[in-house]
């Protein structure tokens, strides 16, 4: 397997659900804008696309595709009836947890936005919307079963490309129902839930060569269920760190008219590039990783640390600078359109710009982390990001009187930072990461690179300033354009730098 073709099918299909992600949420920002309607659907919408991140973006992978590949290994039978075990505990959980949130769904909404009980009808909006979303958690955890089970086949492609379909239902809703104005976000709402029925049905077709889903009561739990489970929840919360501390901020951005919206607009923009330079990546090398390490081939091992960490560096620095130099730029262009105003550009865009100085922390923790999944180590990033979580939630309440939403993600970055850092110093520490000279070299041709090109994209933007104010008509075209060519630039002075080198298309492992 090659790592950045493998990690470029990966971001190839993960960036065209971002992209669609992005077309669904112009149209939200047209149709709903930042009111209190808009609130009430993005805390329905964020509780059960919460837990499919937490559960498809690296999470059930960190605990399943290590246990799995031991499995495979030993014979393609232990591995179906271990996948067979997990998937009925799984699927009766879920159940049990569907029904129980749709009776107590009340008290759950109160949790997550307690701001929001200070409005009745905001308040009652939320629970029935959120009823009718909760479901899509049942059928999209579900998937990320079947995609972690392609993902330790080294399949990644169709893992990828699954979250689409709930994109492209969404557009289309919000295109065919926008004539229902009240009943829209309830429509929505529904297509939602839809959707995960959907991407669950061609992932487990997909699956099929591997293991074909056999509902039965008769789950033995072994030792190795029982250990698979004991990793899977700490891995939740460690893999989830980042969904967690904006859940977090989501509750207490309840308190404040829009903020929710403002700091929801916000993640979606920087979320682009996390998606691919530290989920992606991540994903990509548990599978080796674990099989080296059961191997105990350190050569390997070192190897495929360093080149994520590199490639993950490459992708996450470019990235974080441009979105510090032109976050109310990027912001207006993406999403100031129909109910979305300049005051929720501005708002958005600085929530933008404090996330993104968070971004390459953010991606830095999903690589260590598979490090230490890889060698079925899930308690100590789970302690980590439980300090993160804390210093998150202190900060937030703290400052939150005196900063109002913008504290949020302020406190989410530093906890970030914090978590990168102590998961850095342990696997140092621990002797399971070494740095290679190479690496250090490399580095510093990247750096090199992206002082020319973040100049370089700084005078553009800078240059086509009345192109891209919250008036033009051209905003978005030319945010495009600018992002294109800036990209062109980097590769090629990056190839030239030989901080991008063409062989390492070729290198497999």
């Amino acid at each position: 397997m090659n790592l950045i073709k493998s990690t470029g099918a990966f971001g190839f299909f993960t960036l065209i659900s971002r992209v669609l992600g992005y077309v669904r949420d112009v149209l939200i920002a047209i149709f709903l804008g930042s009111g209190p309607m808009a609130d009430a659907f993005f805390v329905a919408f964020r509780l059960p696309n919460t837990f499919r991140r937490l559960f498809s973006e690296g999470t059930f992978n960190a605990a399943f595709v290590p246990s799995y590949t031991s499995e495979k290994v030993v014979g393609k039978n232990n591995s179906k009836k271990f996948a067979g075990k997990i998937f009925n505990l799984l699927l009766f959980s879920l159940l049990i947890l569907t029904i129980f949130a749709e009776i107590f769904m009340p008290n759950f909404v109160y949790l997550i936005a307690p701001g929001f009980s200070e409005s009745s009808d905001k308040f009652d909006l939320t629970v029935k919307l959120t009823r009718i979303t909760f479901p899509f958690l049942l059928f999209v955890s579900l998937s990320s079963f079947f995609s972690a089970i392609l993902n330790s086949h080294n399949k990644f492609a169709v893992a990828a490309a699954s979250p689409i379909i709930l994109n492209i239902f969404l557009i289309f809703g919000l295109l065919f129902f926008d004539n229902l104005e009240n009943k829209l976000v309830v429509s929505i709402s529904y297509i939602i839930s839809l959707s995960g029925v959907v991407q669950l049905l061609i992932l487990i077709f997909f699956t099929r060569n591997f293991y074909f889903p056999k509902i039965s009561l008769n789950i033995k739990i072994d030792n190795k269920i029982k250990e698979f489970f004991r990793k899977l929840l700490p891995s939740i919360f460690a893999s989830g760190v980042t969904q967690i501390n904006i859940l977090v901020g989501t509750i207490i951005a309840s308190f404040q008219a829009s903020a929710v919206s403002y700091l929801y607009y916000a993640d979606r923009i920087y979320q682009i590039n996390l998606a691919i330079a530290g989920i992606a990546i991540g994903a990509v090398i548990l599978p080796k990783l674990s099989e080296y390490i059961k191997k105990n081939d350190k050569n390997k091992i070192k190897f495929i640390q360093n080149k994520a960490l590199e490639l993950s560096l490459f992708l996450s620095i470019p990235a974080t600078l441009a979105l510090l130099i032109s976050s109310e730029e990027i912001t207006s262009a993406l999403f100031g359109y129909g109910s979305f105003d300049f005051e929720g550009v501005k708002k958005s865009a600085k929530a933008l710009f404090y996330f993104s100085l968070g971004l390459p922390a953010y991606s830095l923790t999903k690589i260590f982390s598979s490090f230490l999944f890889a060698r079925d180590n899930t308690k100590i990033p789970f302690y980590f990001s439980l300090i993160s979580v804390i210093v998150n939630i202190f900060l937030s309440v703290y400052f939150f009187n005196d900063y109002g939403f913008i504290i949020i993600p302020i406190a989410t970055t530093i906890s970030a930072w914090i978590n990168t850092f102590l998961l850095l110093v342990y696997v140092k520490y621990s002797n399971y990461f070494t740095i290679n000279e190479s690496f250090i070299i490399n580095m510093l041709r990247i750096l090199f690179t992206n002082i020319i090109v973040i100049l370089t994209y700084s005078e553009l933007i800078s240059y086509f300033k009345n192109f891209l104010s919250y008036e033009s008509e051209y905003k978005l075209i030319t945010i495009v354009l600018i992002v294109i060519f800036t990209f062109i630039i980097y590769i090629i002075l990056s190839i030239l730098t030989k901080a991008f080198r063409i062989s390492d298309l070729k290198q497999r492992y």
